[in-house]
């Protein structure tokens, strides 16, 4: 496995791989990589020839008192993983190399009306940041297809529109999120939990599930799931940003008749701002 840290570089290293029929995939992440990370590395694998994992802890979609200066960074880690995974081209820049001008001058990415709700109302910004540096990787390393996780739902809601939008041509690929024996998604910032959050973690997603239940069940009464949701996660000690029941495709509340839907919810739990959601197809008729 070939590492860069130069736009330069790294552009040279993909040159004889642009030769007609190979085909290059980019995973990007922030690093502090788990097997939720190496599976989207797996599925990545299946689509090209050559795939690029990007690790760039990207200070521009960060908020204010967020963890941008604590989070883990583990390249050294990262890399020998990655390199056991089969990964071609590790490209691992510094903020000098992705904002050269700074971040604050960096010309932004915005995909309106879905970058403002659930995780975009309570991280205004968030997806400003996000957008512009899968934009930024995109060009970098023009790649054939691109892989990202379920598990951050709206993020890649986000990045389909701007691609459709951008008429970016890169195929974006979604992956399954991967999770723990007792059903708590794989996140690196489950390591800010300590032993009893974490034994508590997992009550997202059985609740989750219990609403996925109730809906199949027959029941459409919203927002009444919602606020029995968000108390049971309130009586287990969560603190929750939001749980809401939204059209898959879209984002957009459910109407009558809708079948796909997802619901979704963040939550901070000790020292760990959680997210998870589930998708569930009704039966309508």
């Amino acid at each position: 496995m070939q590492t860069h840290s130069t736009i330069t570089a790294l552009r040279s290293a993909l040159a004889p791989w642009r030769e007609p029929g190979k085909r290059i995939a980019l995973v990007p992440t922030m690093g502090n990589l788990h097997d939720g990370h190496l599976a989207l590395v797996d599925r990545a694998a299946h689509h090209a020839d050559c795939v690029v994992v990007s690790i760039f802890v990207n200070p521009i979609q960060f908020g204010p008192g967020e963890d941008f200066l604590s989070y883990p960074r583990t390249l050294e880690e990262d890399s020998l993983k990655l390199a056991e995974a089969g990964v071609c081209l590790l490209f691992a820049p510094p903020v000098e190399e992705m904002y050269p001008a700074g971040a604050t001058c960096q010309t932004q990415v915005e995909v309106p009306g879905l970058s403002d709700i659930l995780c975009g109302a309570s991280r205004p910004g968030h997806f400003r940041g996000v957008a512009t540096v899968v934009s930024k990787l995109f060009n970098i390393v023009q790649p054939h297809t691109a892989v990202f996780g379920e598990k951050d739902y709206q993020q890649l809601m986000v990045i389909r529109r701007m691609v459709a939008d951008l008429c970016v041509p890169v195929e974006i690929v979604g992956a399954p999120t991967t999770r723990e024996p007792d059903g708590l998604a794989m996140s690196s910032r489950n390591r800010y939990l300590d032993a009893d959050a974490r034994a508590r973690a997992p009550t997202l997603y059985r609740t989750l599930g219990e609403v996925a239940e109730r809906l199949r069940s027959g029941r459409r009464d919203y927002a009444a799931l919602e606020s029995e949701a968000l108390r049971t996660l309130e009586a287990t000690g969560f603190r929750p940003d939001y749980l809401s029941i939204r059209r898959s495709a879209d984002l957009e509340p459910p109407i009558g008749g809708d079948e796909a839907l997802v619901i979704l919810a963040a939550a901070h739990l000790g020292g760990a701002r959680l997210i998870d959601n589930l998708q569930v197809t009704l039966q309508t008729a």
